[in-house]
């Protein structure tokens, strides 16, 4: 995955309410106005329904920073796509997230992830682009949704996919559905502790 600076630097016009809240921040193109999501700190906003929560709370996940720059990009009739991949989270390409994992017993764990798709090319503004850290190599799930979808939608998803991986991982089949799911709500509190 590319970080924002792999996007182009379109003008933003004066288009909504979107663009109207990246200008006031003094952000005039679009890879300013990723880069400015990308460096905002992760964590859960109050409120999915917000759409400048992002740029309110100074912090954001995947879902609600992609969200966010996908409502810019309709504004600007820019074609870019909001994605909900996912993959096989471990230690190596979310690090924070091992000491969770370890304690256990999983490797990994299925995690649905956010982020942008231009043309071929898959943006994250969320994740750190450091050598250290690598990469998501293979994308078990993929599906472009709506803005709005990044709450239940996303998440019945996600649950619908933990529950096919649970019957069939070996480890996974002792633990309940319930269960996994506070494994991986550990691991997204454990991201947001870093």
């Amino acid at each position: 995955m590319q970080s924002s600076d792999a996007l182009e630097r379109l003008p933003l016009k004066s288009a909504g309410p979107v663009s109207a809240a990246f200008a006031v921040i003094g952000t005039w193109d679009f890879r300013s106005a990723a880069g400015y999501v990308q460096r905002l700190p992760y964590g859960r906003n109050e409120n999915l329904a917000d759409v400048l929560a992002v740029l309110r709370e100074e912090r954001g996940t995947c879902s609600t920073k992609h969200a966010l720059l996908r409502r810019l990009a309709l504004e600007q009739d820019v074609e870019i796509a909001l994605i909900v991949g996912i993959y096989e989270m471990t230690e190596r390409n979310t690090p924070g997230v091992g000491k969770v994992l370890a304690e256990s017993s999983l490797a990994s764990i299925p995690e649905a992830h956010c982020y942008l798709r231009v043309g071929p090319m898959r943006v994250d503004v969320t994740r750190e682009q450091a050598n250290s850290v690598e990469a998501i190599h293979e994308i078990l799930y993929e599906e472009e949704i709506a803005p709005d979808q990044i709450g239940e939608y996303k998440k019945n998803l996600h649950r619908q996919f933990l529950q096919e991986w649970k019957q069939s991982s070996d480890l996974a089949k002792a633990y309940t559905l319930e269960e996994l799911w506070g494994i991986r709500e550990s691991c997204i509190e454990a991201l947001e502790h870093l």
